[in-house]
């Protein structure tokens, strides 16, 4: 047995050894990222080796809020994404096991135990036949025979991988691990993105809806004075219908707002894995700083920050080592079995060298004709690592569009806001002035209701400004690869 063992030992690690691997070795391939992005709001950060780019940054830096951190680090514990791609992970982990298996031998072993029991009636007619023919009796005619029959076996099968079949296989396995691993953190960065999105969508509902309650009020007390002025005959009734339209078109925006905001928070429980329900508040929107200049770092980085690339990549090395598998199998397999043990009706026989056996076969076989399934495997492996090249390219190509287009949304959106802002402080200075002169019986309600609605929509246009800059940046901080 021992003999046995070593024999096959020694020639898979010598066959093992000699083999080698056939199929293609990955390499990077080469991508041509431009050396700026378009819009950066930063000079390149070479030049000041201190800084950090925004993508390298923590979330916890970019996002100060109090509230909006213990969200984003509950949603990172308890979202069920999150608990889904860490078992995906799990999974993948297992099956690199199952597949790196194949590399080596098989195993197994055995005992056996037998008993024969012959019955005494059937040894006495033994015994008077042989006393019959020899003329003598047996004395120990009631007693019985038995019989014992031990051993041990073991065997070993062992596909031995001179062509790397099996090495390519993990290879690829690992690979896919490894993209599996991307894909967890690409769910990560997404749900920082979208915790901070509904977080500052829900605090610009907000604030539209205590815009909205402090219009209504304005406007109820416009009405009780336009219905004064109008049981005096100092207006008509006119006025007073316009000042309702105003009060109503207050009033209806409420439950609509409530509505949004409940909704809101709603979907907001779900990335944190809660049941519907309040959510807390932070800073409100109003209260947002953002950063003039931000340091966005070369395109380059891109293809080590973003979690989406990075996962690219890896399925591309899975498709190069998957051609060596289809490759491998055009050549001879080989592989080898044995099995031994030892029998012995005696326990002590059991380790006596004289009752082992043992038997080694190896086995080669070469496919002959199988109607172009292995030419065409070998085929449809190298058309999808082509497909996966593209596949890579495409994404890289994506994440540059994604990047330049968060830097235009983020400088763009500032300028909107404080063209807003601008806007805001006109209409508000147009409203005051108008109900002074319809006070004063120098212009009609109309002009007051025309002034009032266009500071109302100006003030909630603001708001959606101020949200729009706060969504930018979070943009810009995922295109960049942040948050994982």
């Amino acid at each position: 047995m021992k003999r046995l063992m070593t024999a096959l030992t020694g020639l898979a690690l010598v066959a093992s050894l000699a083999g080698c691997k056939v199929g293609p070795n990955y390499k990077r391939p080469i991508v041509d990222t431009p050396a700026s992005y378009r819009g950066g709001l930063a000079p390149d950060i070479t030049a000041t080796p201190t800084t950090t780019p925004l993508g390298a940054q923590k979330w916890d830096t970019v996002f100060t809020d109090p509230i909006l951190q213990a969200l984003i680090a509950e949603a990172l514990k308890n979202n069920y994404d999150v608990k889904i791609a860490a078992d995906r992970v799990l999974e993948q982990q297992a099956q690199v096991g199952i597949t790196r298996a194949g590399e080596y031998p098989t195993l197994s072993a055995g005992a056996s135990y037998d008993a024969i029991g012959l019955p005494s009636s059937l040894l006495n007619g033994l015994n008077n036949n042989s006393s019959s023919n020899n003329g003598s009796s047996n004395s120990n005619s009631n007693t019985s025979s038995r019989y014992y029959s031990g051993g041990f076996t073991a065997s070993v099968a062992w596909n031995l991988d001179f062509w790397g079949m099996y090495r390519r296989q993990t290879e690829a396995a690992r690979a896919n691990l490894r993209a599996t691993e991307w894909a967890q953190q690409t769910t990560y960065s997404s749900l920082v993105e979208s915790i901070a999105t509904d977080y500052y969508q829900l605090r610009t509902l907000d604030s539209q809806l205590e815009i909205t309650k402090q219009t209504l009020k304005a406007r109820q007390d416009s009405l009780k004075l336009t219905q004064t002025l109008e049981q005096g005959g100092n207006t008509s009734l006119v006025d007073v219908r316009q000042a309702e339209q105003l009060l109503y078109t207050a009033q209806s925006q409420i439950p609509d707002l409530e509505r949004q905001i409940e909704q809101m928070e709603n979907n907001i429980n779900l990335l944190l894995g809660r049941s519907p329900g309040p959510i807390a508040r932070g800073q409100s929107i109003n209260e947002l700083t953002h950063p003039v200049d931000v340091p966005v770092g070369l395109p380059s980085d891109l293809l080590e920050r973003r979690p989406d690339i990075r996962r690219a990549e890896q399925l591309l090395v899975e498709a190069n080592a998957n051609i060596g598998v289809a490759k491998a199998q055009f050549f001879p397999a080989l592989s080898i079995t044995g099995s031994g043990g030892t029998s012995s009706s005696q326990l002590k026989g059991l380790v006596d060298s004289k009752n082992a056996y043992y038997y080694a076969i190896g086995s080669l076989s070469q496919p002959i004709f199988d109607a172009g399934k292995i030419r065409n495997n070998y085929r449809q492996a190298q058309a999808e690592h082509k497909e996966l090249l593209d596949t890579y390219q495409q994404t890289i190509a994506g994440a540059l569009r994604d990047v330049s287009n968060a830097l235009s949304a983020y400088s763009r959106t500032r300028e909107y806001r404080e063209q807003q802002e601008l806007l805001v402080a006109s209409a508000t200075d147009a409203s005051k002035l108008s109900r002074i002169r319809y006070n004063g019986g120098a212009t009609s309600y109309l002009e007051v209701l025309t002034d009032d609605t266009n500071l109302y929509t100006a003030q909630l246009n603001l708001q959606t400004a101020q949200q729009q800059e706060a969504l930018s940046l979070v943009q810009l901080y995922n295109a960049l690869g942040g948050g994982w």
